[in-house]
């Protein structure tokens, strides 16, 4: 048994198979109609079912959220649907409201209470266990040293994050989308103002308020949530699951963070514990907003900008055939590409392949270097299919 879970996020059948393929024991995913990314991405009743068999048939489990504020219409939706994720044979429900908590418990779903309940102490953990609930992700808010105490004085499981975008919020709860734009975070349509940039400017007496201006900051907009050093800490506070954030990042967000994790907590579990330069280096490939640790061992205080990721993903051709006793892929490319490059491969049933370019070949003769409209042959690390999309990581240039 493994000593603790690691989750990762999926909004497609892309990411879900990069989760899978670098060591995710679990995947988390919305349905359209009831999830906190309402405006990105999700997988319909449908398409579901192929996700839980895609997980179930790799020895993963899958959870599906449905923890955005319930009204009578969300509920009678959930009565509506529940049966049929029950004949699905989901692992677990991510709910927040203790409406639809009742409604999963009836049909004999499992229930994980979601992140927005804002659960902070061990008191409201052990009347959720006496409702039936098997699981708490526990409160963005909460210190290593508080995790620690609740453990220690509940039986249920403690879920926590562990990489990925903070919100300015109260565990996410937040009214600025809704008040600026009618679309509101807590029912999954948040539009993120507040990473956009402000000005704080004073009124008369004590009001003050934010106007959006073209010269401001990133003032409401916190960095990205990375404990990669600090996972013997969270491993020995007791944390049972690990969840990295990002249910609307692409499948090579997903495979970089699940791999990058799945190494640190092998690297713990070996007895061998010795943090990696390598594992910050590869997060800091892929969409952040800059590394801070929560507040897990202090108060957040830094802000971001949109992204500080190293490297940006260029889009520069597909996959025509994929040749299985060489290990090879024939690429058309609409960009050009050379020997030691970094691609992506992207599928829906690949995942998300991340590899340097070793070797290429044209007509069967190597090559160091190719020019846009031309098919090339390169080894590959993993199977890839028709039609999977090709990406080369270039470095950023920052301003």
């Amino acid at each position: 048994m493994k000593i603790v879970e690691l989750l990762s996020p999926a909004r497609d059948f892309a990411a879900l198979n990069a989760a899978i393929s670098n060591s995710a024991d679990s995947v988390y995913v919305g349905i359209e109609g009831c999830n906190m990314r309402a405006n990105v991405k999700n997988f319909t009743l449908e398409t579901l079912k192929d996700a839980v068999k895609q997980c179930h048939d790799n020895d993963k489990k899958i959870y599906v959220c449905t923890n955005t504020i319930m009204k009578n219409k969300d509920i009678d939706y959930l009565k509506e649907i529940i049966p049929t994720l029950y004949s699905y044979d989901v692992d677990a429900l991510i709910i927040s409201d203790l409406g639809a908590l009742k409604v999963a418990l009836e049909n004999n779903i499992d229930v994980h209470m979601s992140v927005q309940s804002n659960i902070s102490n061990f008191e409201s953990l052990n009347l959720l266990e006496e409702l039936g609930v098997k699981r708490v992700v526990l409160s963005r808010e909460l210190s290593i040293s508080e995790i620690k105490e609740i453990k220690v004085n509940t039986n249920l499981e403690i879920e926590t994050f562990i990489h990925g975008a903070m919100c300015v919020a109260v565990s996410g709860r937040c009214f600025l989308s809704a008040s600026l734009y009618g679309k509101s975070a807590n029912c999954g349509e948040c539009l993120q103002p507040c990473r956009k940039e402000w000005k704080l400017t004073s009124g008369d007496g004590d009001e003050f308020g934010l106007l959006q201006e073209e010269i401001g900051s990133h003032i409401l907009s916190p960095k990205d949530i990375c404990t990669i050093e600090h996972i013997p800490e969270l491993i020995e506070a007791g944390i049972d699951a690990f969840k990295i954030e990002g249910r609307a990042r692409p499948a090579d967000y997903v495979a970089t963070v699940t791999k990058t994790y799945g190494e640190a907590i092998d690297k713990y579990e070996s007895g061998n514990w010795e943090f990696d330069e390598k594992w910050l280096t590869d997060l800091k490939k892929v969409f952040n907003r800059g590394f801070d640790t929560g507040f897990y061992f202090k108060t957040p205080y830094k802000t971001s900008s949109y992204n500080e990721a190293t490297y940006i993903k260029k889009d520069i051709g597909s996959v025509v055939n994929y040749y299985k006793n060489v290990s090879a892929a024939e690429i058309r490319l609409w960009d050009e590409l050379k020997v030691g490059d970094e691609i992506i491969i992207e599928g829906k049933t690949t995942g998300s392949l991340i590899q340097k370019v070793e070797s290429m070949q044209i007509d069967g003769e190597d090559v160091e270097e190719v020019q846009k409209g031309q098919n090339v042959g390169i080894k590959v690390d993993g199977k890839v299919r028709p039609n999977d999309l090709v990406y080369k990581r270039i470095l950023r240039n920052k301003p």
